[in-house]
């Protein structure tokens, strides 16, 4: 049976995230950086990458895997790309940092590229391609990690369920964002699935010995979305990040050269400046019109209205801005756990 839900005002949410990030040791510029995209997750129904996050983070900080306090160098760097170390940071605080500076870089070249290596977890992946998409831009970016997904044809994890986003600008509309990674669901969907007490459905993801099963507790490996697709993405994007950083995250623990690592990825974000190739406001227009063919389309049995990417979570997030984050039962416990720890109040509703 499923538990209980709580409502927290967003506001009061970032606030107490960022306390929680601040006692932790990162600097408050970061703190509130890190807060504000897992809180942003919530509020678009991105459950599994809000602040169900915050007790995992915690931990990976005391065990030495996140670094509150990072060194990011830029390694190389030409008019168009960037590769920058993260020394294991909070994933957004370089990330946003890295999407800012190939932003800068597509306004004056066209398009910006850019690699980070040794980063860690990122959040909710749509907030970086959307930060060029209110720029008037299109966004780009994917990640990758150790194995925890099985190949197509495998019934043990041998790829990562790399997540991409893409966000382009409208004039009308919201921006186009489609944010999915390459398995059926999401990993942070099986630790939602346990904080709120209820079972996976069958197909999403095999046990330790690639059983099916709907036990969030036992599913540790994730499956692919459409078979052999999600699967030869998943294997494209590591070549694309972690292989082009010299870094490889998933071979070195296939051929047993290593054991599994501590928590790290790789990444790549991009811009890419439309006024490039052509107007910008024209576009927009077009995108616009693109949107409005679709939802005009015959709609199919069963179905009410035509989505694009990312209007759910917009319609999300007007709801949760003004009634409220619902968080069950499970995460509210770990986040008064850590609270009670580092002497934060909570925040109400919590």
């Amino acid at each position: 049976m499923a538990e209980r839900e709580v409502r927290v005002p967003w506001e009061a949410l970032q606030q107490f995230t960022a306390e929680i990030f601040t006692r932790v040791g990162m600097p408050p510029k970061d703190a509130r950086c890190e807060a504000e995209v897992l809180v942003w997750a919530n509020l678009r129904g991105v459950d599994s990458h809000g602040v169900l996050r915050v007790h995992w983070y915690v931990e990976l900080a005391d065990k030495g895997e996140m670094n509150p306090r990072p060194r990011i160098q830029t390694v190389k760097e030409t008019p168009a790309t960037l590769l920058i170390d993260a020394d294991r940071a909070f994933g957004p605080v370089v990330t946003v940092q890295a999407m800012r500076q190939v932003m800068q870089k597509a306004r004056e070249v066209g398009i910006g590229w850019g690699l980070i290596r040794n980063v860690t977890h990122q959040g909710a992946m749509a907030y970086y391609s959307l930060l060029a998409a209110r720029e008037g831009m299109a966004g780009l970016a994917l990640v990758c990690s150790p194995p925890n997904m099985a190949p197509f044809g495998a019934r043990a994890a041998g790829l990562h369920n790399s997540p991409i986003t893409i966000a382009v600008p409208a004039r009308r509309h919201p921006p186009l964002a489609l944010d999915m990674a390459t398995s059926i669901a999401a990993g942070g969907k099986l630790r939602l699935a346990i904080d709120k007490g209820i079972a996976i459905p069958e197909g999403w993801a095999l046990d330790k010995d690639g059983n099916s099963t709907t036990d969030p507790r036992l599913a540790t490996i994730l499956l692919p979305f459409g078979g052999p697709k999600g699967s030869g993405l998943a294997m494209l994007f590591e070549c694309l990040s972690s292989l082009m950083v010299d870094n490889p995250l998933v071979a070195p623990i296939l051929l047993g050269r290593e054991r599994e690592r501590s928590h790290r990825q790789n990444s790549v974000v991009a811009a890419i400046d439309i006024g490039t190739f052509t107007d910008v406001e024209r576009y927009r227009v077009h995108v616009d019109d693109f949107i409005d063919g679709l939802k005009g389309l015959p709609k199919a049995q069963g179905v009410e209205e035509i989505l694009v990417p990312g209007e759910p979570e917009d319609r999300t997030h007007a709801e949760r801005a003004r009634h409220g984050i619902p968080l069950p039962e499970g995460t509210a416990r770990n986040l008064r756990s850590v609270a009670t720890r580092f002497g934060v109040a909570l925040p109400p509703g919590l």
